[in-house]
């Protein structure tokens, strides 16, 4: 699917939800978000099936500026089999029109998607949850790459504020490059 098809899909569930997105933001770096992590993981533990849950993206990289909001990402062999639990008892939003531009991976936001505090992906393939952590442990090692990264962040959060998936696509030239393959 294209960026455009992915805006427009966004654009149909936050309408049928009765919401705005929220702007996007980069913030500094803030200690409290690995327990955030931990705790929602384990809250999630029994809907996931025994799923291990990994924390990635900016959040799970200590020191680096970061949209507010915890990126968990589980391998799953049936990627819809949690959905209807995690949305009926954990809160969680399934925007459907969104996720029906998504191939191999499902998406949910939580509590909603002009707040959120959690994203969940749900992934089928091994090499989609080995890209995300190859990126993640390339900006843990790397200081400079973290550094580059979070300016490059900060510009791009200034220029698609209001463009949450304008500000995804233009970062996935930099992810491409420092991951070894693919898109985070």
């Amino acid at each position: 699917m294209t960026l455009a098809d992915r805006r427009a899909a966004a654009a149909v569930d936050l309408a049928q939800a009765g919401e705005a997105d929220a702007a996007v933001q980069v913030v500094d770096y803030d200690p409290a978000w690995p327990q955030s992590f931990q705790a929602e993981r384990a809250r999630l533990a029994p809907l996931l099936d025994g799923a291990d849950v990994h924390h990635f993206g900016s959040t799970a990289v200590p020191g680096l500026a970061a949209k507010p909001i915890i990126d968990m990402i589980a391998l799953l062999p049936d990627i819809d089999a949690p959905i209807a639990a995690l949305v009926e008892r954990a809160g969680y939003q399934f925007p459907h029109a969104y996720n029906a531009t998504l191939s191999h991976r499902r998406f949910l936001c939580y509590p909603a998607a002009s707040h959120r505090t959690h994203h969940l992906h749900l992934v089928d393939q091994q090499h989609a949850l080995d890209r995300r952590l190859r990126f993640r442990d390339r900006l843990r090692a790397d200081l400079a790459l973290a550094r580059e990264y979070a300016a490059l962040k900060r510009e791009l959060a200034a220029r698609f504020a209001d463009d949450r998936e304008g500000y995804t696509e233009a970062k996935r030239r930099f992810i491409r490059a420092n991951s070894g393959a693919g898109s985070s």
